[in-house]
């Protein structure tokens, strides 16, 4: 498998006398994310790269735990953000580490642990090789899994290196778990209490003596670590529990949210979505308020959350559901619009876990907290006195016995030539997409998003044949 880490630099020493000279002074794994954490923290850079909403909650209390050289717990519901937070504390780690080459736990060229690199270094000396890592590869991550094993993290007898000839007493023929190949490293334990209890035990030593143990064999290996572990709430009860002997070897327990803000909402769907289409702003705005609405109704289990994955699907599926339109219409340019949405909510159940007193009404629910989210976004964008004259305007073309057409494959064309010109729609269009070219999908997004929370506030009337929706005046019917 090719490294995803750079190459090494020419530039840096191959041998422990080379090393030596350079002037390296080893340190401790906290000891050098400490150091460049405060570094970050004086120059005011961002601590952790691409978490949206922690800024004041959750990474003052990281930063204080990882400064005092705790190991941590991270508890919080699914989609909070907990395993892309630990993946960023690599960032903190020295670009590049040396270690002694072909040593499978990564020991320290100046005081190796294992018994290959000692014996090594004492029939080398000032000629042990040393090679270096990046910090990308100092990370090592597990899934706790029922099948998982004391072996798989710890080590085992490589039978192998039995076969070769070494006795059983040989250290040599330990194969070294993922826990000692992350020496000198990170550590990230996901969904800890998924961890069997009496595979837990097993971590009951690294987590305060610093060392393991292999089956019988009388060794005790130094580990250079930061041990990070995730787990949602829900699992000390439920599916399992991080024994207590192992939570109280855990310096901190750090409580993870979903976005408090709505603004952050928003950004973390822009960062993270894969976008093919234009999703105009006043749709993110729209999703970021149905997720949030979903996470406080009564209808939902609020003990499993509702993860940042159902604003990033939701937003998604709206950019599918416009390229798909563009595809069958021949638009040139693909604008995902609020009439995107009543067929994108239906995809969106199995990522919410319902209370009992819902079933049956799952879709319905869904439904109407979107249009919920959509009437208050509407508020909050067109709700201003700059826009009341075109929203006036629209009221009265509807009155006029006019009718507007709109649905998933109804092009932006077919929208804006059925309505013809209105006053005021270049301010209504200037007031929600401000930093959008108003292209003629840019518009019929917008006019759509205006006529929608016209019939949501009950000033026109809407009937629906399929997948096509027609606005008109009050009394229309379906």
């Amino acid at each position: 498998m090719t490294s995803l880490a750079p190459p090494v630099p020419a530039h840096l020493p191959t041998d422990l006398a080379a090393l030596r000279a350079s002037g390296y002074v080893p340190r401790t794994v906290k000891a050098e994310i400490r150091d460049n954490l405060v570094a970050r923290l004086a120059a005011g850079e961002p601590t952790f790269p691409g978490i949206v909403g922690f800024e004041d909650t959750v990474g003052p209390q990281l930063e204080r735990a990882l400064l005092a050289g705790h190991d941590v717990v991270l508890l919080g519901e699914r989609g909070q953000g907990k395993t892309r937070l630990i993946r960023t504390l690599t960032t903190l780690l020295d670009e590049w580490t040396p270690v002694v080459a072909g040593c499978e736990i990564n020991d320290d060229p100046t005081a190796p642990i294992c018994a290959r690199c000692r014996r090594l270094a004492g029939e080398l000396g000032d000629l042990l090789p040393v090679t270096w890592r990046h910090r990308s590869e100092r990370f090592g991550e597990k899934l706790a899994t029922p099948d998982t094993s004391v072996g798989d993290l710890v080590g085992d007898v490589d039978p192998v290196k039995v076969a070769e000839g070494r006795s059983l007493g040989d250290a040599e023929t330990i194969h070294y778990g993922l826990v000692p190949r992350t020496h000198r490293g990170i550590f990230a334990m996901n969904e800890l209490p998924d961890l069997a209890e009496r595979i837990q035990v097993a971590l009951l030593n690294v987590l305060e003596e610093r060392d393991i143990q292999v089956r019988g064999y009388q060794l005790r290996l130094p580990l250079d670590l930061l041990v990070v572990a995730s787990a949602n709430p829900e699992d000390y009860t439920n599916r399992g529990r991080i024994i207590t002997p192992l939570k109280d070897r855990f310096g901190a327990e750090v409580r993870t949210h979903y976005p408090v803000r709505l603004e952050d909402e928003v950004d973390l769907i822009r960062q993270e979505a894969n976008i093919e289409a234009v999703v105009p702003a006043h749709l993110l705005d729209v999703v970021g308020r149905f997720t949030r609405d979903v996470r406080q109704s009564s209808a939902v289990d609020q003990r499993s959350g509702v993860s940042a994955r159902f604003a990033i699907a939701c937003v998604e599926e709206l950019s599918g559901a416009a390229v798909r339109r563009a595809a069958i219409s021949g638009e040139a340019e693909a604008v995902a619009r609020i009439g995107d949405l009543a067929g994108v909510v239906p995809s969106l159940r199995g990522k919410v876990e319902f209370d009992v007193s819902a079933e049956g009404s799952e879709d319905a629910t869904l439904e109407l907290l979107a249009r919920r989210a959509t009437a208050d976004a509407w508020r909050a964008h067109l709700g201003g006195n700059d826009v009341r004259p075109a929203l006036s305007a629209l009221v009265s073309w509807f009155d006029d016995g006019n009718s507007l057409v709109a649905g998933d494959a109804v092009p932006a064309a077919t929208v804006l030539a059925e309505l013809g010109p209105v006053d005021g729609l270049g301010r209504l269009v200037a007031a929600l997409e401000p930093d959008l070219e108003p292209t003629p999908g840019v518009v019929a997004a917008c006019l759509e998003f205006a006529v929608e929370g016209l019939w949501l506030t009950r000033r026109i009337d809407k009937g629906a044949v399929g997948h096509v929706h027609r606005y008109g005046a009050s009394g229309l019917r379906e």
